[in-house]
């Protein structure tokens, strides 16, 4: 399985901190926030990644990172995204580089406590489609947000007004090789930006779509209030560096 970490955009909500640099590039606590995501895939044992950068100052991305060899990597992969298309269209610029491999995608600003390689054991046993991690949330209406029915999402609703469950998509998505082919079906949301959310209502549709539950906590760093937050957490217990002691099952179709 190949690694994707999505670290683009123009981080407009963190503006003036990122007037003068990427998001990504943010420190939370005493690392920069692109560490995070980097040390997630390679503790679950994905060791061939690339970066999708963009937006401000992308190349401080190979100044500070190199080829990974602080991460134990033998070489890291970079790729610019051109202003802001969107999750979709940025995991879309990997496609030639992933070359029919399944591929774990993170999301350069989300930061958890426990490590993700059983579920990306499971994933790598699954015999096709997708998988999604869920996490209970105060504010669901921030996130796109599953609609259960028993063990099965049956779809995702991006940031509702109204959400039907308090079940969060965190930033972590692990798909086979067809997401590429699906990508380039993508009609732009009214956002102007192909969206992540299709993708994973297209796997939902199509029976094929799997999912866990997340133990521990979990936040994004795209606000003022979850940097600070993110910070906070990872200086009482860290994040990634831990097995998950209460593993949760997997669940929908194999």
């Amino acid at each position: 399985m190949k690694g994707v970490i999505l670290a683009g955009g123009l981080g407009t909500r963190l503006f003036p901190l990122t007037k003068i640099t990427n998001k990504h590039l943010l420190p939370v606590y005493d690392r920069p926030m692109i560490y995070y995501p980097i040390q997630a895939l390679v503790n679950a044992g994905v060791r061939d990644i690339m970066i999708v950068t963009g937006g401000r100052k992308s190349g401080d991305f190979l100044s500070l990172l190199g080829n990974g060899s602080e991460f134990g990597l033998k070489h890291l992969n970079y790729t610019y995204q051109e202003g802001e298309g969107g999750i979709a269209e940025a995991l879309g610029l990997a496609s030639h580089w992933a070359s029919g491999d399944k591929v774990c995608v993170v999301l350069g600003d989300n930061i958890i406590q426990y490590n993700i390689a059983k579920a990306v054991r499971d994933f790598e046993r699954q015999d096709k489609g997708a998988k999604i991690l869920l996490k209970e949330v105060h504010d669901p209406e921030r996130f796109g947000v599953a609609e259960l029915e028993g063990e099965r999402v049956v779809k995702i609703v991006e940031k509702p007004k109204a959400p039907k469950s308090n079940k969060a998509v965190i930033g972590v998505y692990m798909y086979d090789a067809r997401v590429f082919e699906i990508i380039k079906t993508l009609k732009p949301s009214e956002r102007g930006e192909l969206e992540i959310t299709d993708v994973n209502n297209w796997y939902i549709r199509d029976g094929s779509m799997t999912f866990e539950t997340l133990q521990g906590w979990w936040t994004d760093a795209g606000t003022f209030e979850s940097l600070h937050r993110a910070s906070c957490l990872v200086a009482e217990g860290g994040a990634n560096l831990m097995d998950d002691p209460r593993p949760a099952p997997e669940r929908g179709p194999k």
